[in-house]
């Protein structure tokens, strides 16, 4: 019976790891949101992110990941982009325009009950200039202070096909 027991464990943790190693992103070298306190984001809040690159020959396709509340009163979003890294002068930010919602106001975005999400391409077939730990800035770019319903702000990399 015990035999039976840990025959029965065995095949389920296998079956369990087969299942989690199968849902795995294989051209993901990272994706990670970090979350805009009381949904307010702030001017010179920059949300930083860190992103090891380790083969430069290859493309990378890079994106803004956003989350707003549907109380979000704008169809757009400026955001500035500050990159650091080997092999890079230091440069201005860039800036970029999100567009959120479509002339008749409707959401663009992936909605979840109030939420809506965007994974927005900012930069696709990238070329690294060096291998090394790469630094981005990300930080809102519009009128008020602070912009009001934003739930989350992230960055996407990954290796182009």
């Amino acid at each position: 019976m015990k035999l039976v027991k840990l025959l029965s464990y065995s095949l389920l943790g296998y079956l369990l790891i087969t299942t989690v190693s199968g849902c795995t992103d294989p051209g993901r070298v990272m994706d990670e949101n970090k979350s805009v306190a009381n949904h307010n984001w702030s001017y010179g809040n920059k949300i930083k992110f860190d992103v090891q690159i380790d083969d430069p020959a290859v493309a990378y396709n890079l994106y803004f990941n956003l989350r707003v509340t549907a109380n979000y009163k704008y169809s757009n979003i400026f955001m500035l982009l500050y990159q650091s890294g080997p092999g890079l002068k230091k440069t201005t930010p860039t800036r970029f325009e999100l567009k959120l919602a479509s002339p008749t106001g409707e959401w663009l975005g992936k909605g979840s009950g109030s939420m809506y999400s965007y994974q927005i391409p900012f930069n696709t077939n990238y070329r690294f200039p060096a291998k090394g730990v790469y630094h981005f800035e990300i930080e809102q770019n519009m009128r008020d202070n602070p912009l009001r319903s934003i739930n989350d702000v992230g960055l996407r990399v990954e290796k182009a096909e």
